[in-house]
């Protein structure tokens, strides 16, 4: 296995080794987000749930570690508006890293095509100054596909991992929302 790895890269493009260099690189970028923003924002979620339950269990205030508490601390006066805010600027820091994920899931493809591409062109011109064998060709395109290919998986788990994350940050816009709904029900009494 370690001498396939090795005569890829000695026989690959330099375009096709810098593109799977930087296919890898967005693989452990991507990961170190999802992973950070799923456990935050299921930490997150889980303190939210726990406050609307308190409240829907006849609680009058709010759980002090929510995150509407720190806007209800600044002002007396408890108003729709106010828990705008408060769910916009909850929304503004769950969705946190969703763009580089779409771009990564969009952009990982091309990437990995422009290495396939490189690496054909590289294996024609190859042929073109030896007597080419079929031999010659497969090998040549067999190890092109395989920035096309990484540049799908990259795009996959990418494309998934800004889903999941895009779940969760709606789960907790729903939550604020029931919560501050609540609240201003039970003002109106």
């Amino acid at each position: 296995m370690l001498n396939h790895i090795i005569d890829f890269y000695l026989k690959s493009h330099p375009v096709t080794l810098f593109v799977l260099a930087v296919l890898t690189l967005y693989f452990f970028i991507i990961n170190w987000i999802f992973f950070y923003r799923l456990f935050s924002l299921s930490a997150w979620n889980s303190r939210e749930s726990s406050s609307l339950e308190t409240l829907l269990m006849g609680s009058p205030n709010i759980a002090p570690n929510s995150y509407l508490s720190h806007f209800i601390k600044s002002t007396s006066v408890l108003s729709k508006e106010l828990f705008d805010l408060a769910q916009f600027a909850a929304t503004k820091e769950a969705t946190k890293g969703l763009s580089f994920l779409s771009i990564v899931a969009s952009t990982s493809p091309f990437i990995g095509l422009f290495g396939t591409v490189t690496s054909i062109l590289d294996t024609f011109s190859h042929i073109g100054q030896s007597s080419g064998t079929m031999a010659i060709i497969a090998a040549g395109v067999s190890d092109a596909l395989v920035a096309t290919a990484s540049g799908i998986f990259v795009a996959i788990f990418a494309y998934t991992y800004h889903q999941i994350i895009k779940r969760k940050a709606f789960e907790l816009s729903g939550l604020l929302k029931m919560q501050s709904d609540s609240l201003l029900s039970k003002k109106a009494y």
